[in-house]
This record gives structure tokens, sequence and C-alpha cells, in this order.
């Protein structure tokens, strides 16, 4: 449900006004034309529709690189790939074979036919969607619950409970190294550039890492309590964090300076997600709603209102294709993953900043 642009002021923001504003959260005086289009289109759009996809909570949703499938991790032990069909997702097959909860998956960068899972099972496993198959079992020290894959396609890193981070050869499937952290580890993530290493931890830090030394460069103070989530851009301008302090931060990525924050959530910010082409972010807590704001300005593009929501089904709007994972409370779904859909397919001459038009 979109917000009116008159109830977006600095009151709106939970500010008395732009004078209180710290200098890197200033506003401009009003949403920009792009905003208001955006709302436009939004409210045009604004249907949602569930798929069912699991016999439990989903903990993860991740669309290929080419944008044609969207894949979803669950406590139910499996994994779920469902192919984009013009105007609806069709689930194309179940992925078996892990002995506990199926935490986090990422696809391949430019294979859009590689992903990998993370599971509290002690392994990794790496499914090929031409053969419905696991082509690789990676056994690991601990219990995994994040994974990512670098930019360049050639290494995982995946990071346990024990907060060990370990780096393997997506060729060999052999572990390149390790890293045990004194912190908390909660997401980790290459830069575009392939050359540094971030960590978000639960002192509210960023810890950064040259790559492939993995050197400390920098640990940044970023928020004041847990520092949850990430994100980098695809651009490859800003990096987001997400907080237990309900806010979200975006940082310039040559600088590593925070350029502005985004403070409409109540909740802690479990998960973040960038348009296609970085003009848009996504973030999600507790609260009933996905914030979409403009990344130039703090001012929202749109509040996507999430209603009763199956703790086991994926939530897709209709517009943008801003792909959701609840994780089940009393009333209404809680995200815990939030994915944007990468507009490359055929068929899209209607295609504006985050998809199609019309569906």
């Amino acid at each position: 449900m979109a917000v009116p642009a008159a109830a977006m002021g600095p009151s709106a923001l939970g500010q008395s006004g732009p004078g209180s504003m710290a200098p890197w959260c200033s506003v401009t005086s009003g949403p920009t034309r792009y905003v208001l289009g955006m709302q436009e289109l939004f409210r045009g759009h604004s249907k949602t529709r569930e798929f069912p996809a699991h016999s439990a909570k989903v903990h993860s949703v991740a669309w290929s690189c080419d944008g044609r499938r969207l894949a979803s991790g669950s406590f139910d032990k499996t994994a779920s790939v469902f192919l984009l069909e013009k105007d609806r997702l069709v689930k194309e097959n179940n992925y078996r074979g892990h002995g506990d909860s199926v935490d986090q998956l990422c696809w391949h960068p430019s294979n859009p036919d590689l992903f990998v899972t993370a599971s509290g099972d002690k392994t990794i496993r790496i499914w090929d969607v031409r053969t419905t198959k696991c082509i690789a079992t990676v056994n690991t020290k601990g219990e995994n619950i994040n994974i990512c894959w670098s930019p360049d396609g050639q290494t995982i890193a995946v990071g346990n409970k024990d907060d060990v981070v370990t780096f393997i050869d997506a060729k060999t499937h052999r572990s390149k190294a390790e890293e045990q952290f004194k912190f908390e580890v909660n997401e980790i993530s290459w830069n575009n550039d392939n050359n540094m290493f971030f960590l978000t931890n639960g002192n509210g830090c960023i810890n950064i890492l040259s790559y492939p030394e993995l050197k400390p460069v920098q640990s940044i103070n970023a928020h004041p309590s847990n520092c949850i989530c990430i994100k980098f851009d695809p651009m490859g301008k800003y990096f987001a964090t997400g907080s237990a302090d309900a806010l979200v931060s975006l940082w310039d990525v040559d600088e590593l300076v925070c350029v502005r924050c985004f403070s409409r959530l109540d909740w802690p910010v479990r998960t973040l997600s960038f348009s296609h082409d970085g003009k848009m972010l996504a973030s999600a807590s507790e609260d009933h709603f996905i914030d979409i704001a403009e990344v130039e300005t703090v001012w929202p593009s749109l509040y996507i209102q999430l209603w009763k929501i199956s703790s086991a089904g994926l939530q897709e709007t209709s517009y943008g294709r801003c792909s959701v994972s609840p994780r089940p409370s009393p009333w209404l779904g809680t995200p815990k993953g939030l994915c944007w859909h990468l507009p490359v397919m055929t068929k899209m001459a209607n295609m504006t900043a985050v998809g199609k038009q019309e569906l």
C-alpha cells in the first residue's frame, strides 16, 4: 500500500525537520520526480501473490543472474527453484540432500545454472538446475549460516555459527583459506571489484579485509548495536547495512563513509536488496511492510504492506518483482530474506528501473 506523498515529510521520517538531521541524512525540499513517478507506478501495480514452496519456514531467496529463476531455502532441509514464465512463477524442482535446515543460498554471479546452499548439517552443496542434481558436497567444520559467491565466480565463502569463515575453490571444491574471528559474524560479502571482503558483526562494526590476502584493512563503527546485514549495489557505487537499531545506512564504496541513513523501520533490519540499476533500496524487518527508498535521497518510494502471508510461502509483488521469504509470527509473516528481480529477460520492451510495467 503506497503512502501519499504529502505524508512523507520530515515527521514521517521521525525527524522534527531537515535542520535536525545529521549532515549525511539531509533531504531535499520534497520527493523527486523519480520518486513521485515510482509511487504512481506502484499504486497501479500493488497486488501480491503467494507461491507455496516448502513445508516449513523459508530462510532465504535469490534470483539467478539472468533473472529467469528464483531459488529458496527452507527449514524443511530443501531448496526449491521456480521458473519465471511470463506473468507467473512455476515451480521447477525441489532439491533434497541436506540433513538440516538450509539457512542461506546464492547463485553463481555469471552462470545462471548453478547455485549453492549452506546448511546446518555442516556441508555446502552446489546444484546444477540443468541436471537437477548436486554436483558437489563440501564438508565444513561447523553449522553453516551464511554464504556468498565471489564476483569472479572463483570462490565461495561460507560462515558458521562458531564465527569461522571458510573460502572454498569453486572448481576444485577444496578449502583455500579459513579465518576464525573473535566477534559475532552476521553477514559476509565481497565488494564488486572482488578485492575486498566485508563482514558485519555483533558489535555494530563493518570489518573489511583485503582479498585474497585476507589482511585487515579497516573496521568501521557503523551502528551502535548489532550490524546484521550488508548488500552492495549492482553499480558498485554504494553498499548498505542494516542493524538492530532499525537503521539502514548507505555507504560510499570508495570513500567508506556513510552518505545517508534511512530510518522508517521500527525493528531490527534483517534483510536488504537493491534494484537492478541501484536506484532503489528495499529493506525489511519485523515491521509489517517493506520500505523501498530512492537511493539518492531519503524520501521513500513506497511502503509495501505485507498482509497475512504463509510462513512456508514466497510472496511476490506484482510490480518490480521484489520477492520476500517470510518468517512466521502470530499474524503476519516477517521477511527474513529479500531479493529484487533482475529484469534482463527477453520481451521486456515496457521495462522500467525495476521490471515490467505490466504483468
